[in-house]
C-alpha cells in the first residue's frame, strides 16, 4: 500500500503538470485534504508533510477529532497540529447544527441559504470571530446535490444580504461536478461556476469571490484548467474512503 508521503508526492507532480499545461502557477492552487472517515492521527500525519488545509463533511464526526487534536495541543505533543492549520466544513450543513459548526470549524464552504448565513453570523458574533464562507452552487440536476441554483431568487437574496452580515467573510464559490459523466459535461460545470463568479463579482463588488473550490480526485485536472483556485482531494491522498456498512458511494458531499 502506498504511503501518504508517496501519494502526496505523486499528487503534487500531477498538479504541477496540469498547471504547466494550463499556463498557471502552482501557487494559484490551494490543496485541501479531505479527511472524512479518517482519524485525527491522519490529519497530524498530513500536517507533518506540509498540508495545512483540510475538509471535513460532518459536524458530529469532526467533533470527536477536534477533541483529540485539542488534547494533543494541551499536552504539548510534537504531533499537535500548528496554529496555521485550517479545517473547513465542506459537507451540507443543517441550520440546527450551525452553532456547533461555527464553534468547530475555521470556515464553512457549503453555505446554501440566507437562513443558514444569518445563523452562522449570529454565532460567529457570539464567539467573537469572523467566519470565512463559500457559497455552494448547484450546477447539476442530481437530487443528491446540495447548493443554490444560481438563477434562483434564493441565490439573489443571499448575495444581496451577505455584505451586511459582518461576522461572515465571503471568500468565493464551491461546486461539485456531476458523477459519472463525460469530460465535456464536467468541464462545462466548472466553467459555469467561473462564469457565475465573474458575473456576481461585477454585480456585487462588496463581496470577495476570489476562491473557486472545484475539482476532486477524479476531475481536479479539468477544474484547474477551468480556473479552480482550491481543489478538494481525498482518495488520491488517503486511498478509497472507508464506508460504513450499507453506505452507498455518492458525490453528495464536498470532496473525495
Amino acid at each position: 500500500m502506498s504511503s501518504l508521503k508517496d501519494n502526496l508526492e505523486r499528487l503534487e507532480d500531477a498538479i504541477e503538470q496540469v498547471c504547466r499545461r494550463a499556463g498557471r502557477s502552482r501557487s494559484e492552487i490551494e490543496l485541501m485534504a479531505v479527511t472524512k472517515t479518517y482519524p485525527a492521527a491522519t490529519i497530524c500525519e498530513a500536517v507533518s508533510l506540509g498540508v495545512r488545509l483540510f475538509g471535513e463533511n460532518r459536524v458530529q464526526e469532526f467533533a470527536a477529532k477536534a477533541a483529540d487534536l485539542a488534547a494533543l495541543r494541551a499536552a504539548g505533543s510534537d504531533a499537535a497540529p500548528p496554529d496555521d492549520v485550517r479545517i473547513h466544513l465542506i459537507g451540507h450543513l443543517q441550520s440546527n447544527k450551525s452553532t456547533r459548526a461555527a464553534e468547530l470549524f475555521d470556515g464553512i464552504d457549503s453555505l446554501d441559504s440566507l437562513r443558514l448565513a444569518e445563523r452562522l453570523n449570529d454565532t460567529a458574533g457570539q464567539l467573537g470571530k469572523r467566519l470565512p464562507v463559500l457559497i455552494e452552487v448547484k450546477l447539476s440536476p442530481e437530487e443528491t446535490k446540495s447548493g443554490l441554483a444560481p438563477e434562483s431568487p434564493e441565490a439573489a437574496e443571499l448575495l444581496e444580504r451577505l455584505p451586511s452580515l459582518q461576522r461572515l467573510e465571503t471568500r468565493g464559490l464551491m461546486t461539485i461536478a456531476p458523477w459519472g459523466v463525460a469530460e465535456d459535461v464536467t468541464r462545462a460545470c466548472f466553467r459555469s461556476l467561473r462564469q457565475w463568479r465573474d458575473r456576481w463579482a461585477t454585480a456585487h463588488p462588496r463581496l470577495s469571490l476570489d476562491v473557486l473550490s472545484m475539482g476532486m480526485s477524479g476531475d481536479f485536472a479539468i477544474a484547474i484548467e477551468e480556473g479552480a483556485t482550491r481543489i478538494r482531494i481525498g482518495t488520491a491522498l488517503f486511498g478509497p474512503r472507508r464506508k460504513k456498512p450499507g453506505e452507498e458511494q455518492t458525490k453528495k458531499e464536498g470532496g473525495a
